[in-house]
């Protein structure tokens, strides 16, 4: 499944998140943004593949909030709140320019996000890779 190895990698990627500590010059802050991003992207992207792999049809044309709220729904996150938090988290990184946002989201990622993506890497794992 190519969404779910790219996720994977992402989440690899992302795990550099705790190697670093404030104060965070630009660059640095900025690729922490960027990282989970992509992380984000590509969990996301993982569910619905493997919701379209399991023919679930909702799946076809959903959007990162109705596929959040099927992955819930279908018990592969058994957090939505937590998921849909950071899907608005996702949205605000386009005004990670301001210094703020970007270590607020810096701070949700070590702290909430980054599990939430290794439990649906788990969940994937166990319950829908066959």
């Amino acid at each position: 499944m190519k969404k779910f190895e790219n996720f994977c990698k992402a989440l690899n990627n992302l795990e550099d998140i705790n190697r670093y500590e404030p104060p965070y010059d630009n660059v640095v802050l900025t690729g922490l943004v960027s990282l989970y991003q992509i992380c984000f992207e590509q969990a996301w992207k993982a569910m619905k593949e493997c919701m379209e792999n399991e023919g679930v049809s909702t799946a076809v044309t959903g959007s990162p909030r109705s596929i959040i709220k099927e992955a819930y729904r279908l018990h592969m996150i058994d957090d939505e709140s937590a998921w849909l938090s950071a899907l608005q988290t996702r949205n605000q990184a386009s005004h990670s320019y301001n210094q703020q946002t970007a270590l607020e989201i810096v701070k949700n990622t070590q702290n909430i996000y980054l599990s939430l993506f290794h439990k649906l890497k788990v969940s994937i794992e166990r319950n829908w890779i066959y």
